[in-house]
C-alpha cells in the first residue's frame, strides 16, 4: 500500500492523460465526436463547420445573415464597454428641464444614459448627450475615412471578378482548342492535321481581338480611384506634447481625466479611430455569436446541431464520443521506477444501453501509430465485459447482479456499468513521463442502417477499434 500515490478524485478526471487517436490527433474523449454513420473518431477538425444563426448574446436577438453581413457582425441595441469591455446597461435619472408652458418653471424629466458596473465608466464622461428615451438613439462616431474605404472595398470587388473571368476565359480558350482537334477523329490524317491547323490559325487571329474589347470593356466599367500619393511634410505633433503630464492609470471614469492615455486593448478595440485619450472611448457595438452545425467531411452527416432558439442550450443533434466509446480513466497510480514492473489500476465505464465486450491489445512493433510509449505494458489476456449502462441501476438493492465470472487478479471490482482492472506497467527510460499505448477493440450495435435495408430485421453488429494513449507521470528516481 506504501508505493500507491497521487491519483485521487481529481487525477481520474484529469482527461487529458488518456487520449484518444484520431488520424494525426491525439485528443481526450470529451474534444472528440463519434459519427454513427462512418463508426470513427471524429475532431474538430475533421469536421466542416457551418453558421446555423447569428444573435446577440445580451439581448438573445436572431438576426439573420444579410442583415449580420450588413450590420457588420454587430448588434444595433447593445455596446460594450470601451474602458474595460464588459456589458454596458441603461440608467434612468431625473434632470430639470424648462417647462414648456412656462420657460421660468423646470420641470423634472427622465434621461438615459450608459454606465458600465465594473469599471464606472458612463458616457457621461465623453460628453454623450443623455437620450429620453431608453432604447437606441445614440450618438454614432463618424469613421472620417469611411467613404474612402467603401471606394476601395467596391474596387477590389470589380478586380476580383475580372480577374476570375480572366481565368474562366482562358479554360473555355484551351477547352475550345481541345474540342477543335477532337472534331477530326473519324476523317484521314491528312485532313485532321489541315482541319486543326486552319483552326489554329483562325483562333489565333480572332481570340486577340475579342480578347482585346473584352478587356476595354471590363476595364471602362472598373470605378476610378485616385492612388493614395507620399508625402515628404508629416502633421506636426501638438506644441505641449512635452510639457503636459501623462496619466496612464486608466482604471475608470473615477481615475479618469482629459491626459489620460488608452491602453493598447482599447486602441484596437475601435480599429477606424484608435483613441489615444480616454476621453474619446466611444461605447462600442456588442459583437454577435453564432450557433454552429459540426458535419463529417466523409459522409456529411451532422455530428452537433443546436437549436434555433438563442436562449436554448439543448441540441437536436450531439454525437459525442463520450455517449458511444467505452470511457477508460486512471483510478490509481504506483511509484514508477526504471526498469521495475508496477501495477497500475484502470478503469473502464461503458456508456452505451447494450452489453459491451472490450479487448485491450498491444501494439506491435513497428506500429506506426505507437509513436509515445515509453514503457512496456502487460494487458488482461481476457475480454473485459461490462454492463449495459442503466440510469437506475444506483438505485438497485443487487439483487439482480449478473455473475461474470470474472478473473479476481485482473478485475478488482465491477459496479454497474463500470469495472476496474489491473495492468501491469514497467519503465524503459530513467527520466521523463512514463506513457503506454494499446488497442481498445469492442462490440457496438450500429443502429444506423444504410438505406434500402428495410428487410433486415436485427441490428448488425460490428467490432470497432481505437488507439488509445495513457500517460501516468513521471518516473521516479531510484
Amino acid at each position: 500500500m506504501e508505493s500507491i500515490q497521487r491519483v485521487g478524485a481529481a487525477g481520474m478526471l484529469e482527461n487529458h492523460r488518456v487520449l484518444y487517436k484520431c488520424k494525426d490527433y491525439r485528443l481526450p474523449l470529451c474534444e472528440l465526436y463519434f459519427c454513427r454513420h462512418c463508426l470513427k473518431l471524429r475532431s474538430k477538425d475533421c469536421v466542416s463547420h457551418e453558421v446555423d444563426s447569428h444573435y446577440c448574446p445580451n439581448c438573445m436577438e436572431n438576426m439573420p445573415s444579410a442583415e449580420a453581413k450588413l450590420k457588420k457582425n454587430r448588434c444595433a441595441n447593445c455596446f460594450d464597454c470601451p474602458s474595460c469591455k464588459h456589458t454596458l446597461s441603461t440608467r434612468a435619472t431625473s434632470v430639470l428641464v424648462p417647462s414648456a408652458d412656462d420657460p421660468n418653471k423646470a420641470v423634472a424629466k427622465k434621461a438615459y444614459y450608459l454606465a458600465c458596473a465594473f469599471c464606472r465608466w458612463t458616457s457621461r464622461d465623453i460628453g454623450l448627450k443623455d437620450q429620453s428615451v431608453a432604447s437606441g438613439g445614440w450618438e454614432e462616431q463618424e469613421n472620417p475615412n469611411a467613404q474612402r474605404i467603401s471606394e476601395l472595398v467596391e474596387y477590389y470587388k470589380q478586380v476580383a471578378q475580372k480577374e476570375k473571368s480572366d481565368r474562366e476565359r482562358k479554360k473555355y480558350a484551351k477547352s475550345r482548342i481541345r474540342l477543335l482537334g477532337m472534331s477530326g477523329k473519324y476523317a484521314s490524317q491528312s485532313a485532321r492535321r489541315h482541319a486543326s491547323l486552319t483552326s489554329m490559325q483562325n483562333l489565333r487571329i480572332s481570340a486577340p481581338d475579342a480578347d482585346m474589347s473584352l478587356l476595354k470593356e471590363e476595364e471602362q466599367k472598373l470605378v476610378k480611384i485616385t492612388p493614395n500619393m507620399a508625402v515628404e511634410e508629416v502633421e506636426g505633433l501638438p506644441e505641449d506634447i512635452y510639457t503636459t503630464p501623462i496619466n496612464l492609470a486608466h482604471k475608470g471614469s473615477a481615475q479618469a481625466s482629459t491626459g489620460t492615455v488608452t491602453s493598447i486593448a482599447q486602441r484596437l478595440s475601435q480599429p477606424d479611430e484608435q483613441p489615444t485619450l480616454t476621453n474619446k472611448l466611444y461605447p462600442i457595438h456588442k459583437h454577435l455569436l453564432v450557433k454552429r452545425s459540426l458535419r463529417c467531411k466523409e459522409c456529411e452527416h451532422n455530428l452537433s446541431k443546436p437549436e434555433f432558439n438563442p436562449a436554448s442550450i439543448k441540441f437536436k443533434i450531439q454525437l459525442v464520443a463520450l455517449h458511444y466509446v467505452p470511457e477508460l480513466r486512471i483510478l490509481s497510480i504506483p511509484n514508477l521506477y526504471h526498469l521495475k514492473e508496477s501495477v497500475v489500476l484502470l478503469s473502464l465505464i461503458n456508456p452505451l444501453e447494450e452489453m459491451t465486450n472490450v479487448t485491450l491489445l498491444g501494439c506491435e512493433e513497428g506500429d506506426p501509430e505507437d509513436i509515445d510509449s515509453t514503457a512496456k505494458i502487460v494487458l488482461p489476456s481476457q475480454e473485459l465485459i461490462l454492463s449495459a449502462r442503466d440510469d437506475a441501476a444506483e438505485y438497485d438493492e443487487g439483487d439482480n447482479v449478473m455473475d461474470f465470472k470474472d478473473d479476481p487478479e485482473v478485475v478488482i471490482f465491477r459496479k454497474a456499468n463500470k469495472i476496474s482492472f489491473v495492468v501491469k506497467v514497467t519503465p524503459m527510460k530513467a527520466v521523463g513521463d512514463v506513457k503506454i499505448a494499446f488497442k481498445m477493440k469492442y462490440n457496438y450495435k450500429n443502429i444506423t442502417t444504410p438505406l434500402g435495408s428495410k428487410e433486415e430485421k436485427e441490428t448488425p453488429m460490428v467490432v470497432l477499434e481505437h488507439h488509445v494513449d495513457v500517460n501516468l507521470g513521471q518516473v521516479i528516481p531510484s
